[in-house]
């Protein structure tokens, strides 16, 4: 049975790294002493060490250590031996790359399957969905495929931003982005916002934190998602 957290940022204004999530981390990782990490994904092009480094500090104030799969020789071992394994932010396209180059895609996929806990934030989160077609990244590298998880019946569009009443900005609003997208494609795309979060248990699939999140269908008006409220794909 899938045990995710798929969290749109891994922190919000004027908060550290990971601060807004810690009581619900706490409590999702409560039999967990151990997390695997992944910082393929590697914000500001820092290195595994300094991300792996980061993410340990997090940990440490609710007594779980945290190693990073690139200090591992033999990645597939690391992944199905995992308590739980966190997915940072970044660079999607970097990180999907990454999973892709390394044969370890499935591997992931099954671990969750099977019932490891798993966190994403951001480009972790993108990862989860259909594919990595709604992320904002720049696509700085070319993964050999932009299939994803697919552990959630649509796409994760993280930092979903609403447009600013009255603000000159010419460029696209998120919302025409998408719309763009289901030009050619069929797959849902929801948008969550700073703050937000979704928590998986089994087949269900809930809205956490404060903000409402919103949810795009081909050929539909948006839908707004209350928290607390689940997510079905009709």
């Amino acid at each position: 049975m899938r045990k995710m957290i798929i969290a749109s940022t891994s922190r919000v204004y004027e908060s550290s790294y990971l601060e807004y999530l810690m009581p619900t981390l706490s409590s999702f990782f409560k039999d967990v002493t151990s997390v695997l990490f992944i910082p393929y994904a590697r914000p500001s092009g820092i290195s595994y060490a300094m991300y792996t480094k980061m993410v340990k500090e997090a940990f440490c104030k609710i007594d779980i250590t945290v190693k990073g799969i690139h200090e591992f020789n033999n990645l597939t071992k690391a992944l199905k031996n995992a308590e739980a394994i966190f997915t940072g932010g970044g660079n999607t396209f970097e990180l999907l790359n990454q999973l892709y180059k390394n044969d370890i895609l499935d591997v992931l996929r099954e671990v969750i399957d099977s019932g490891t806990p798993y966190l994403g934030t951001s480009a972790g989160s993108n990862i989860c969905g259909v594919t990595i077609k709604n992320t904002n990244d720049m696509p700085i590298v070319h993964p050999s495929s932009f299939t994803s998880l697919n552990c959630i019946p649509f796409n994760i569009n993280a930092h979903y931003l609403d447009p600013i009443e009255g603000s000159t900005h010419m460029g696209e609003t998120r919302e025409t982005r998408i719309k763009e997208f289901h030009v050619f494609n069929e797959t849902p795309v929801l948008g969550l916002r700073e703050g937000s979060w979704l928590e998986v248990i089994g087949s269900t699939i809930t809205l956490k934190g404060a903000p409402k999140a919103r949810l795009f269908l081909k050929n539909k008006e948006p839908i707004e998602l209350e928290s607390g409220e689940e997510v079905t794909i009709l």
